[in-house]
């Protein structure tokens, strides 16, 4: 049994569930699941099984509506709000020092698939208030999710809330919605009954989106069914930071057996290996996003997973809160 809690009307969900204190949050039960998977790209294998502790989760991602309260409340200023502090990136060039985000631009033609500079662009002004640069605004986009929050962003606001960031474990074990083992949150067929079930990218990305689901960027909250446990946009529509230190499947200790609530990687061991020489930690990001495609990206289901260094933000990643 799931519960919804809006306002001051609860009802006690799963067993052991007790009433939640926040708004719009479900209950996931806890429980063994198989993590993972050993039939797509190769950091979601080897398909492992993990056990994790009940708790409360957003039932949406959190919003422009949502951030902008923290924001109002606190003065907090984002990541891409900040100036760079040259010392942490020395020899880096004065203009890439100044506060930017990471902005989707689609080209006009087909490109390369192996240059991601080909439509991933650095814009000086760029962030959740702005978010496809300084011309732009949120007007209109309240009920959306905020975007170019960087990992420490998101935590701030879960620390403002009374709430905590997800687990990597805990992220998908909400997103299977008791449907241990199925390919995507809703079942096994990726458009059942001709019906799209998420915010993803249709036609051939990165220059042709032909808005099959009804959407170029990010969809408000909502707009797609909810999984099992009640949970909207656990695929799609934007990805999801997670508490977990990024490492490979592959280096987890013992996963022939059930691991109990596991907490990922080592800070210095989720560095990037392409980059040796930029020492930034990465963290584990779920759920996939808008511009998730099956030319390009099949990371819309539960099991996949992308590293995510936490001095970037970005106009396709946001987050959602958990209480235990």
């Amino acid at each position: 049994m799931t519960a919804r809690y809006e306002g001051n009307h609860s009802e006690a969900g799963g067993e052991g569930a007790a009433n939640p204190p926040f708004e719009k949050m479900v209950w996931i039960p806890g429980g063994a699941f198989l993590m993972g998977s050993d039939h797509h790209y190769p950091e979601e294998a080897p398909a492992h099984k993990v056990e994790v502790e009940g708790f409360w989760m957003d039932v949406h991602t959190v919003t422009n509506r949502e951030f902008a309260r923290f924001v109002e409340a606190t003065g907090y200023v984002t990541l891409a709000e900040r100036p760079v502090n040259p010392e942490d990136y020395p020899g880096a060039l004065p203009d890439m020092l100044e506060p930017a985000s990471v902005v989707f631009s689609k080209p006009r033609h087909r490109v390369a698939l192996g240059n991601v500079y080909n439509w991933w662009t650095y814009v000086k002004g760029a962030n959740w208030r702005h978010p496809r640069g300084p011309s732009s605004s949120i007007k209109g986009l309240a009920n959306h999710p905020v975007v170019h929050v960087g990992y420490g962003d998101a935590e701030a606001f879960a620390r403002w809330a009374g709430k905590e960031l997800p687990s990597e474990a805990e992220w998908e074990r909400a997103a299977r919605g008791g449907l241990d083992g199925a390919e995507f949150v809703w079942g096994s067929e990726w458009m059942p009954a001709g019906r799209h079930m998420a915010n993803t990218w249709q036609g051939e990305f990165p220059w042709q989106n032909l808005r099959a689901d009804g959407f170029e960027g990010t969809a408000p909250v909502g707009s797609f069914p909810a999984n099992g446990y009640g949970l909207h946009d656990m695929a799609g529509n934007v990805w999801q930071w997670t508490t977990d230190w990024y490492q490979e499947h592959a280096k987890i200790d013992s996963p022939c057996c059930t691991i109990h609530d596991p907490r990922g990687g080592k800070p210095e061991e989720s560095y990037d290996p392409l980059q040796p020489t930029i020492k930034v930690p990465r963290k584990v990001m779920k759920g996939g996003s808008y511009l998730c495609a099956p030319n390009y990206c099949r990371r819309y289901r539960p099991a996949a997973r992308m590293p995510q260094p936490i001095d970037t933000a970005t106009g396709h990643l946001g987050f959602r809160c958990i209480a235990r």
